[in-house]
């Protein structure tokens, strides 16, 4: 099940709105196929390992990360080609977290004479589906919100500037998240004062998007000039002017508007256009404006901080900007992991949900 994990990983990002999946056949205590979904459309990993293990499949058990599918969509069911297989055992670590599918496709194997174990490596396969799972129930993609910082908790010194807090193995270890999300999402203030261009190098159908509410950004900025302006969607407002809208649309940016907020685009609305057009996980890399607004909406499933022994002090910039909380009231985290990261600290976290204290 580790090796099926581990082929899944790799298909995160790539299988919007279908959740990454990896499975491997088993016969006599040796590998004799496997795969991983690659792409919505593509074959499931089921079938992957089915096509590779061949004849060998008949009396082999597969341990796949996901509950097999027992429905037809854009390719048949896989349940039908497990039972035309002949396999004898199927090993799943999650059920499939869809309310109308979830059990189904066990039931339909238990009912054909196939074994079936369910709950291997249960914690890891949560994890692997957790932006789906919520995507699927919800409607909204999985957000995480990653940031480098110094030991106060600034992203920016005084006037703005950013490069570099973290070290170069942070940065080198937070771009290869990008790998695996569907979106990256930053604020229009963080697209002009570090001009970045988002994209990963390994993941052909990263989305670049950015919440700019005037459309402030040039049209000449490096999302729109590196050659890939159709992977970059600009979020805006009623009030942006109509003439910056058609010099990006004629750049092939999409441009969406949304209801504004507080003078501000809706991140609610943002998100939920984002799950109806099928994003599983958004990845925020700031700034701090947008970070907090998306802590103070609860709207963030999970923290990345990378930590640089250093500080800044003063009126440099926070990680999370706005209006801040009363004691009683602020965002509790509960920590995942902490690790080195070169010279700073790589901090998980996941917010601990609480009731907001009544008034008095």
């Amino acid at each position: 099940m580790r090796r099926a994990l581990e082929l899944a990983r790799r298909g995160e990002g790539r299988t919007r709105p279908n959740p990454p999946v990896g499975a491997v056949i088993v016969r006599g205590g040796m590998e004799v196929g496997a795969g991983y979904h690659r792409m919505a459309g593509a074959p499931h990993a089921e079938i992957e390992a089915l096509r590779r293990a061949g004849v060998r499949a008949c009396g082999a058990t597969l341990y796949v990360t996901l509950e097999p599918c027992c429905t037809r969509g854009r390719t048949g069911p896989c349940t039908d080609a497990i039972l035309a297989s002949g396999l004898k055992r199927v090993v799943v670590s999650a059920t499939d977290p869809n309310p109308r599918h979830r059990g189904r496709g066990l039931r339909l194997l238990k009912q054909a004479g196939v074994a079936a174990t369910v709950g291997v490596c249960r914690n890891a396969g949560r994890a692997l589906i957790a932006p789906f799972a919520k995507w699927i129930t919800t409607g909204l993609p999985y957000v995480t919100l990653k940031m480098g910082m110094t030991l106060d908790g600034r992203i920016a010194d005084s006037t703005g500037r950013s490069k570099w807090i973290t070290s170069a193995a942070s940065r080198r270890q937070a771009r290869r998240l990008r790998n695996r999300v569907d979106a990256v999402l930053v604020g229009s203030k963080t697209a002009r004062m570090d001009n970045p261009t988002l994209l990963a190098s390994s993941n052909p159908f990263l989305m670049r998007v950015i919440a700019d509410s005037r459309l402030r950004l040039s049209a000449g900025a490096r999302v729109f000039s590196d050659g890939r302006p159709d992977r970059a969607i600009v979020a805006t407002t009623r009030r942006a002017p109509a003439s910056k809208r058609q010099r990006l649309r004629a750049a092939r940016a999409r441009v969406w508007e949304i209801a504004e907020e507080d003078g501000h685009v809706s991140l609610d609305r943002l998100l939920r256009r984002l799950g109806r057009e099928g994003f599983l996980h958004v990845l925020c890399e700031g700034g701090g404006e947008l970070a907090g607004a998306l802590i103070r909406k609860r709207r963030v499933d999970r923290f990345l901080f990378f930590v640089a022994p250093a500080f800044l002090g003063g009126n440099s910039t926070p990680a999370a900007g706005g209006r801040g909380w009363p004691l009683r009231g602020m965002p509790r985290l509960r920590f995942m992991g902490v690790a080195r990261q070169g010279n700073d600290l790589r901090i998980e976290a996941a917010p601990i949900r609480q009731r907001t204290p009544a008034r008095g």
